[in-house]
């Protein structure tokens, strides 16, 4: 059976059914799903949860879906760490598998079809998640656009507010390829075509938030990614291939110079951002699975961040190895947004090295805004052990350089202009390099009992204390 959303949640209810729940009674598609979701953020839970009656509609709506690493890698077969489920992602991306096209007697996302006057965006369960959100935002669509000329075939996630019955926003962060091809076609005074695939497996999803070289290939990836091709379908309105196995699938094009006032949003960073006038989407077909699921990102919190951050984890350590193969695992923690914080580890054979390192980090992904090296003894997915070495192994008079005005996160709330007193795409950049020098400069040792005790210890000799000693 294909991999899609649906085969998914099987194994999910199958092997971690704790992590997928269920709402029966209605909700309120302004605040009422996102609300209960943080409840249970707030108790550190982040279980999946489907809304099976979401007011105004009679879609039911997922939430809350990419909440987790240990479900992403339950989705990529099944890693059993992060370091692993890197390393798989690195390999996998270096072995591409090309889509399909299929027939659309077996594309389940053409069993219902709405073109013309009965295109209504209103039948969708768009949820309103965060307090100051402009309003209920289309957020987890992958959207599919082919690049003008080369008939190359791009995906990205980008935020679409709901502006009417046949109409979305387009907001498109300027590092991504997506934007390059929306601003060709503009240039070209011609209308852009666009599909938004809504409900997918999660690694389909995450390959449109991947960094490939080059725009393209996030097809390629999202088959390595499932370990077979992904199934297309031609579009019934615009000249796109679309996925045969999506939920829902909102066709359409970008008129060229139009523009409509869009935000606040919610963004990875945790605060609100990014309003005024900007491109649209004009919705020309909708169609779906008979009994659709509807499939949204709550904004701003670990449903984002993790959906963002997890795919770009292996295109980084492969890339970077790349530049310094003696790097051995990347991070991008939670506490810096899944995105700005990078932690590298890394075998040193020369000073120098842990410098090149980062700047090959910030190259590849322009949101990391600061980067620590650590020794390959540190493991980059436990927080605590990257401070230990930056309290212990780092001086900032040597190991500390900054980099200013590069392009950078500009969600983020510090992000500058040219001049700096205004908002912009600029940022600082740092690099902590916090390995050890290298001989013949003498370093302490750690202090630790000898290795062979560890092993021999009898953790079974432990039991409960008996306040009949004192």
């Amino acid at each position: 059976m294909p991999k899609d959303l649906r085969s998914y949640l099987r194994l999910l209810a199958e092997r971690r059914p704790e992590d997928l729940l269920m709402v029966d009674e209605p909700v309120d598609p302004v605040h009422g799903a996102s609300a209960l979701v943080e409840a249970l953020e707030r108790q550190q839970r982040y279980p999946a949860v489907l809304f099976r009656q979401v007011k105004g509609s009679d879609i039911p709506c997922l939430l809350n879906l990419g909440a987790s690493f240990e479900r992403m890698a339950l989705a990529l077969d099944e890693q059993p760490s992060l370091q692993a489920m890197e390393e798989e992602l690195a390999r996998r991306e270096q072995q591409p598998v090309a889509p399909v096209i299929v027939d659309r007697r077996d594309a389940p996302v053409k069993e219902a079809v709405y073109t013309g006057d009965q295109v209504d965006l209103g039948r969708l369960p768009v949820l309103r998640h965060n307090e100051l959100d402009a309003g209920p935002y289309v957020d987890a669509a992958t959207a599919i656009m082919v690049q003008l000329g080369s008939g190359v075939c791009n995906m990205g996630l980008y935020r679409h507010q709901l502006h009417g019955k046949n109409r979305l926003g387009v907001l498109i962060n300027p590092n991504n390829h997506g934007h390059y091809i929306r601003s060709e076609y503009e240039e070209a005074g011609k209308p852009c075509p666009v599909a938004l695939a809504i409900g997918h497996h999660p690694w389909f999803i995450a390959a449109g938030v991947s960094r490939p070289e080059g725009p393209g290939q996030e097809l390629e990836l999202a088959g390595a990614f499932l370990g077979e091709p992904v199934e297309l379908v031609p579009a019934e309105t615009q000249e796109l291939l679309v996925p045969a196995r999506a939920e829902i699938v909102l066709e359409g094009y970008i008129p060229p110079g139009e523009r409509q006032y869009e935000g606040p949003f919610g963004e990875w960073p945790g605060y609100y951002y990014k309003h005024g006038p900007e491109p649209c989407m004009v919705v020309t077909a909708i169609t779906t699975r008979r009994r659709p699921i509807y499939h949204s990102i709550f904004n701003a919190h670990p449903d984002h961040t993790i959906f963002g951050c997890a795919p770009r984890l292996g295109s980084l350590l492969r890339r970077i190895k790349g530049a310094v193969p003696g790097v051995k695992a990347v991070s991008l923690p939670a506490s810096g947004g899944c995105r700005t914080f990078c932690y590298l580890s890394m075998k040193k054979r020369s000073e120098g090295e842990p410098k090149q390192a980062a700047l090959a980090a910030f190259v590849i992904d322009s949101a990391i805004r600061h980067v620590v090296v650590v020794d390959e003894d540190i493991d980059v997915f436990d927080e605590q052990q990257v401070l230990w070495a930056m309290a212990m192994r780092f001086q900032a008079d040597r190991d500390l350089e900054m980099i200013r005005n590069t392009l950078g996160g500009y969600l983020t709330p510090r992000a500058y202009g040219y001049n700096r007193l205004e908002k912009g795409p600029l940022g600082t950049k740092l690099i902590f390099d916090c390995t050890r020098p290298l001989p013949p400069y003498e370093f302490p040792a750690e202090a630790h009992a000898p290795e062979a005790a560890v092993a021999r210890a009898n953790l079974k000799a432990l039991k409960p204390f008996d306040l009949a000693v004192l």
